[in-house]
């Protein structure tokens, strides 16, 4: 039976409300905009009946008004104190609905903030069906959104981070999310994703895990493979810059590479005065090692930078011409995804890096995962496809 739908503005639950909101609801939302703005797709169907869940606290560190990856638009306001629906039975042709641009705006705020808080909404359940099932909903939401791009521009976005530090002090770091492009898979680095957030949060709160307590016994260097936003490098400028270390955040996609020298020098870190960020593009498939690549690192960082199979071999190769000998530490972090298009990626760190506990002694080092921590994934932060995270610490054998 085809859907009879109503106005994007009398239908959509409130986004204020949206981790009581059930399965149901938002399967009926979605379903509605599908039949006026995605006509040629059946509409989803979904059978559980489900609790209503219970509200989950925002993260410290993450503003959740934004989405990790995806898209960035503004969100309207919801005054309701209820999750409901307010279409009644009424019904308008759906030609009529597709043109109103007021309604279709709506629409669009609507999905925005619906993928920006979608984790809240997915793991507001402990039942994994249904969690799977409110997954489905979300890739649905994000597939729907992704129709007006080429009709509607999107607009950059600036996130605010502080992340505490273990002397009682905060780190603050200010970035520029930019639209993704569509037509291309590379530019995901135009925003800041959940690895990255963690990760950040890590090194602040205990840089002596991570090889960065001043003052180094010589010029220390780091390097950032797939920076994207810069998070993480600029967190290092800044976190270490009584004693600045050289800094170098690489990319590949030109726009990606753009937008994080703008974020560099957004945070003050583009003059050659103090703490700074270098930026430079770096190919890990065809690397080209002069200048700055000439010489070893001694931590390389490197957040969620694996999307096909061939990455984890392509950065092993890198990592090995440029991690300091002996010294040299490689700490990489991945979002464990166990569905989607991207799923298993995480599976080819472990099968290019072998463990050093499985290693015979050999005359010649080799890199290898030196050891692996499991992270959960906090509420606020990262997409709703992340069900947690591996922090691999690697180095030399």
């Amino acid at each position: 039976m085809a859907i009879r739908p109503t106005p994007p503005t009398s239908s959509l639950p409130p986004l204020k409300q949206l981790p009581t909101c059930s399965l149901a609801q938002i399967s009926r939302a979605i379903d509605n905009l599908r039949a006026i703005y995605d006509v040629e797709s059946a509409p989803l169907k979904t059978t559980l009946t489900l609790p209503k869940p219970k509200a989950l606290p925002k993260h410290l560190i993450h503003d959740t008004s934004v989405p990790d990856s995806g898209y960035a638009s503004a969100e309207g306001e919801d005054d309701e104190d209820d999750c409901q629906e307010d279409g009644g039975d009424a019904s308008f042709d759906p030609d009529v609905l597709r043109s109103d641009t007021f309604e279709r705006d709506y629409a669009i705020r609507w999905l925005t903030g619906f993928t920006a808080r979608s984790d809240l909404w997915v793991y507001a359940t402990e039942d994994e069906s249904e969690s799977d099932a409110r997954a489905t909903l979300v890739d649905a939401a994000a597939s729907l959104l992704a129709t007006f791009a080429g009709e509607e521009e999107e607009e950059d976005i600036t996130r605010t981070f502080t992340f505490p530090t273990a002397s009682g002090s905060s780190v603050y770091v200010e970035l520029n999310d930019a639209p993704l492009l569509s037509n291309d898979h590379t530019s995901v680095g135009l925003q800041s994703w959940g690895s990255s957030i963690l990760l950040a949060e890590r090194m602040c709160l205990d840089p002596a895990a991570f090889n960065l307590v001043p003052p180094f016994k010589r010029s220390m260097r780091i390097l950032e493979l797939g920076a994207g936003t810069g998070l993480l490098s600029i967190a290092a400028a800044k976190l270490l810059a009584s004693n600045p270390p050289a800094i170098v955040a690489t990319d590949y996609h030109p726009s990606v590479l753009a937008n994080l020298r703008a974020n560099v020098d957004t945070n003050g870190l583009a003059s050659s005065n103090g703490p700074s960020v270098d930026v430079l593009p770096l190919d890990w498939q065809h690397p080209v090692y002069e200048g700055p690549f000439a010489e070893p690192f001694d931590v390389i960082l490197a957040a969620d930078v694996i999307y096909h199979p061939e990455h984890a071999r392509w950065i092993k190769s890198c990592v090995e011409h440029l991690l300091a000998a002996e010294r040299g530490v490689f700490w990489l972090i991945i979002p464990i995804r166990p569905t989607g298009r991207h799923e298993g990626m995480s599976n080819t760190v472990e099968a290019t890096f072998p463990r050093a506990s499985e290693l015979e002694l050999k005359a010649v080092p080799e890199l290898a995962i030196l050891d692996v921590e499991e992270l959960r994934k906090h509420n606020g932060v990262g997409r709703a496809d992340e069900g947690g995270y591996r922090l691999y610490k690697v180095g030399w054998v």
